[in-house]
């Protein structure tokens, strides 16, 4: 039973585009590998790397020259280099951050089969790559994981005593658990993000939309309770699961984050807020912040709010000019992210099949009882 409900997380975890959304060539005048169909730029390095697991996977290097910490990006389950390399561009130019993005095992041009284990070999690849291309120390990294990349980032970042950060964009508790809400970690799940983050010790930003409908809200609330050393989290009002960069906080709040890890830990300490009532009257300076606030005190039903008072109303009207500006630089996003909808299309497929994984569970949970 526990290797069927395994093998249906793990098939819900993954949706590799197909066709991958770019193609590996090799430039005719300088003999680099290039994706196509994006330009040459002379920033930007494209790299196959070997993993432990037999595999190669395709990463892409982004060179920021002001750079003083680079960030380790595992993107959704959903897209490969191809959809997020515009994103990676202007990630790197507005946190002023070195950037290496990387395809699992399966994804994009890189070869093999996804699963749980081949993602933690293919960021140890990308990790060993960071240390011994570029002279990464670990206390310059940051690792960032959204969706499922959030699972490979905290098994790293738990493994990783001296990091400078983690950032987790609607992150999941466990692959179990964004299928059905289940009260315990169970040996079959994938992704245990629930059990490993205590041990992570460095700062933790939690980004999540507040109308998430692939991975609840609650996911990314109960993981910032859990962090050992909080930073100010950042919960999107309305926010959906693909679409938080196009949301003025997001990269003002990345941009504060990042500038405070950068910052000798005796002098941060004052800016990052590691307790709840520290946290209250923070969010206050934090635009959208006090509206999203009212969302997290109904953490199983997050997105059914009705009583929206009049001044959020004109709060998001005088929010619609700078959101207006920000989708002027990520608009390529809105359509790269469209693959994402497969995410519907494929859970409607197995529904029946999470049916009966559920009832397994619950007569696994009687078993146990009894």
């Amino acid at each position: 039973m526990g290797g069927v409900t395994s093998s249906m997380a793990a098939k819900f975890a993954f949706f590799p585009p197909n066709p991958p959304s770019y193609k590996l060539v090799n430039d005719d005048v300088t003999g680099l590998l290039l994706l196509s169909p994006f330009p040459h730029r002379e920033n930007v390095e494209v790299l196959k790397l070997p993993t432990r697991k037999g595999t190669e996977i395709v990463a892409m290097y982004v060179r920021h020259p002001m750079a003083t910490s680079t960030v380790l990006y595992s993107h959704g389950n959903a897209a490969d280099l191809g959809q997020m390399y515009e994103l990676f561009i202007e990630l790197s130019i507005h946190l002023r951050v070195n950037l290496l993005g990387y395809d699992y095992s399966g994804y994009g041009q890189s070869s093999g089969k996804p699963s749980e284990q081949h993602t933690y070999a293919d960021i140890e690849a990308a990790y060993k790559c960071l240390e011994e291309s570029y002279g990464c120390k670990q206390e310059d990294v940051i690792l960032y994981g959204q969706s499922v990349g959030s699972g490979p980032t905290l098994d790293l970042a738990a493994r990783l005593p001296r990091l400078r950060a983690v950032v987790l964009h609607s992150p999941i508790l466990s692959g179990v658990r964004v299928m059905y809400p289940v009260k315990r970690t169970y040996w079959f799940d994938i992704y245990k993000n629930i059990d490993k983050i205590p041990l992570v010790n460095c700062p933790v930003l939690i980004i999540h939309g507040t109308a998430d409908e692939v991975v609840d809200f609650s996911h990314g609330k109960q993981l910032w309770e859990l962090c050992k050393e909080k930073y100010e989290p950042l919960w999107i009002k309305g926010g959906n699961h693909c679409d938080l960069e196009l949301y003025p906080e997001y990269i003002r709040h990345l941009k504060k984050f990042v500038a405070t890890v950068e910052r000798p830990p005796s002098q941060r300490m004052s800016s990052r807020k590691s307790t709840d009532h520290q946290f209250e009257p923070s969010r206050k300076s934090t635009d959208v912040f006090e509206a999203s606030r009212k969302s997290t005190d109904r953490r199983e039903k997050p997105r059914h709010s009705t009583d929206r008072p009049e001044k959020l109303k004109n709060q998001s009207n005088n929010n619609t000019d700078k959101l207006d500006k920000l989708r002027i630089s990520f608009d390529h996003l809105d359509r790269s992210r469209r693959s994402v909808d497969c995410i519907d299309k494929s859970r409607k497929s197995i529904d029946h099949q999470l049916e009966r994984g559920r009832k397994s569970v619950d007569r696994l949970d009687r078993i146990r009882t009894g």
